[in-house]
């Protein structure tokens, strides 16, 4: 009977949290173990281009195989093999890692033919998360002796002499039975298998054959029929991953297959990035910004990120590190051989590399979205249509420390041509003499009434129309766009008057001080002032707002799920056409000291300019009651009564 060993360098202890701690999720060991099998392969053909062996990439292959009645799966390769020695050294003693040690000592091949994985010697025992007993049996390259290391967890491992036609390391798992919230025997099906190598080691550079026995029969020359047990080999994986290959080898519809078969979108994607990059860090990229957001894109389930591979395993499903917020729509994965790993090679150490890595993708992203913006217009209008608000929130949530790198990204309609324009194409159209950007909040159809943008466009300049309820917001974090600041038509310093209506409009305000007080008396605080304009046109009324908060921001941030009576209110100016008839009616009924009727009027007015803007009426009956009771009270005019036929045939 062998004589077991026990573990060299950690206890009992240790092995039981490293198997129930280090690795999130159990199915990780099928990953381990198949890019422990590549390294061995990796070894074997290093070894054939340094002491010509005759051994071709071709020959060698990963084998998975598996027993339902006797609970075992197995998983071989035809690599280097061990010695008992390297079984003792690499199996033996946690942590100790034979690929590491490989890695350190070849001098004279390029990384590319060594691109070893198992670096931290871990990986193997995951095993034991799914199986309460495993067997190692290994040949050594040029050997003639087989061992078989077998162990049933942190209690030890014996190491004996074995019988193995050929070199290559052969695991065999006997695989627990299932317990509550634990489906082990999944693992012994071929589905199961064929979504683990799919999901994590697709792009593994040596095939992955899985054996399945399939029931079939046969009939002979008498029409006899046998039952036969067959078994078939199925290459699992892709083995050369897309974003390996040079760009002209993959044709727009292979990209189109790739990125909806992998992602599971119905659509298109809008556009691709498809890069290789070398230098500070080296990593391919294959990056796709989609038609449309998913499901839960704006919703606080939505988890970014980018898959993640190392040697073309599958490292991260969703590394969030590799993608700004603002760009977060963006799918796809990146490929790199210079990442610092941790010991489970599940996460990523915050190390240089990775920042790196994510810059330089940042910078692709914002390049491939201005090179659409000048040479696809109609398809950047369709992503900022999908995705606009995502980087309006971003630049908002920032405080207008992203605006170097986002504002060129924004659109808004031009009320001019009627299409979305950027902030450098309206700085680009400006009248000579101009010094503000000017723009309207609201709906578009309800801007297009306000009397202000009348008076604004008359003078020829454009206005932006902001038409979502982040986009004032957004401006007032920008400040300005070079050098020029955003102005609002709702608000109150708005002025488009000529000196000579200054000057008549001054007069007129003098000399109705008394009475614009009393209209704002009468509205109870509701505004800071009242004032005469002449730049409402045919329109008798308007409410403009002064400071930093807008009529419409006030309407946003009312509407918020935690806006109460300290939510930021808009500072209201009440605005009177002095060349309206109504401003005439005012000051009749002021000279006749007919102060309800004024106070009656002044509410009238005041809710009519909210109607203007958008607002809501805290009473709409009782605006409606004094409409409805003011033209009531109207005298109606009586018509002359006609003259007799009889009494104009009589006039000379």
């Amino acid at each position: 009977m062998p004589q077991t060993h026990k573990f060299k360098a950690e206890s009992r202890r240790l092995l039981e949290l490293m198997i129930g701690s280090i690795y999130t999720h159990k199915e990780i060991f099928l990953r381990e173990l198949i890019s422990n099998a590549s390294d061995a392969l990796d070894k074997l053909y290093y070894k054939s281009l340094t002491e010509n062996l005759g051994l071709s990439k071709g020959d060698l292959k990963i084998t998975l195989s598996f027993n339902k009645d006797a609970r075992t799966l197995t998983i071989a390769d035809n690599g280097i093999g061990m010695s008992k020695e390297e079984l003792e050294n690499n199996l033996g003693v946690i942590a100790e890692s034979g690929s590491f040690k490989f890695k350190q000592e070849m001098t004279d091949v390029s990384d590319d033919d060594t691109s070893v994985i198992g670096q931290f010697g871990v990986g193997f025992y995951s095993a034991f998360m799914v199986a309460d007993n495993v067997s190692v049996t290994s040949k050594a390259y040029g050997s003639d002796q087989a061992f078989l290391w077998a162990s049933a967890g942190a209690e030890g491992y014996t190491i004996e002499e074995s019988e193995k036609d050929s070199y290559g390391t052969e695991i065999v798992l006997h695989i627990k039975e299932d317990a509550e919230g634990d489906e082990f025997s999944d693992y012994l099906t071929d589905w199961k298998l064929r979504s683990l190598i799919k999901k994590y080691s697709d792009f593994i550079r040596y095939p992955i054959q899985l054996v399945v026995s399939k029931h079939t029969h046969e009939e002979d020359e008498l029409g006899e029929i046998s039952h036969l047990d067959i078994n078939e080999v199925e290459t699992l994986n892709t083995m050369v991953p897309i974003w390996k290959k040079s760009k002209a080898e993959v044709t727009e519809e292979g990209y189109n297959s790739f990125y909806k078969d992998k992602f599971r979108d119905i659509s298109d994607p809008l556009t691709r990035i498809h890069s290789k990059t070398e230098g500070a860090a080296t990593y391919d990229a294959l990056l796709f910004i989609p038609e449309h957001p998913t499901y839960d894109y704006y919703t606080k389930d939505f988890a970014k990120g980018l898959e993640l591979y190392s040697h073309g395993v599958m490292i991260a499903e969703k590394c969030a590190d590799l993608l700004p917020d603002y760009f977060s729509f963006v799918r796809g994965l990146v490929d790199s051989e210079d990442l610092s790993l941790n010991i489970s090679r599940e996460m990523l150490q915050h190390d240089r590399q990775l920042k790196t890595i994510a810059k330089s993708i940042e910078r692709s992203i914002k390049n491939e979205l201005k090179k659409m913006q000048t040479n696809e217009r109609a398809r950047y209008e369709a992503f900022w249509e999908a995705f606009g608000n995502q980087i309006k929130f971003s630049l908002y949530n920032s405080f207008g420390m992203l605006k170097e790198k986002l504002a060129d990204l924004l659109l808004f309609k031009s009320y001019k041509t009627e299409k979305p324009i950027t902030l450098q194409e309206y700085f680009d159209a400006m009248k000579e003499g101009q010094e503000v950007i000017y723009y309207a909040s609201g709906s578009e159809a309800r801007i297009r009434t306000l009397p202000q943008v009348d008076a604004v466009a008359d003078t020829g300049v454009d206005i932006l129309l902001l038409t979502a309820n982040v986009d004032e917001f957004v401006l007032q974090s920008l400040v300005d766009f070079d050098g020029k600041d955003f102005r609002s038509v709702q608000s109150a310093d708005l002025d488009t008057a000529t000196a000579e209506e200054k000057s008549d409009l001054e007069k007129a305000s003098t000399g109705s001080k008394r009475m614009l007080t009393l209209i704002k008396n009468s509205l109870g605080g509701k505004v800071s002032e009242v004032r005469l304009s002449n730049k409402l046109k045919n329109h008798p009324v308007c409410i403009a707002a002064r400071g930093n908060v807008s009529v419409e921001m006030e309407k946003v941030l009312s509407a918020m799920p935690q806006a109460d009576e300290y939510s930021p209110k808009a500072e209201k100016v009440l605005e009177v056409n002095s060349k309206h008839p109504v401003f005439a009616k005012l000051k009749a009924l002021y000279a006749a000291d007919d102060k309800e009727t004024i106070k009656t009027y002044a509410e009238i007015l005041y809710a009519g300019a909210l109607l203007i803007e958008g607002a809501t009426l805290d009473d709409p009956s009782g605006f409606v009651d004094k409409v409805i009771g003011n033209l009531a009270a109207q005298p109606v005019a009586k018509k002359e009564e006609a003259k007799a036929p009889a009494e104009e045939e009589a006039k000379p």
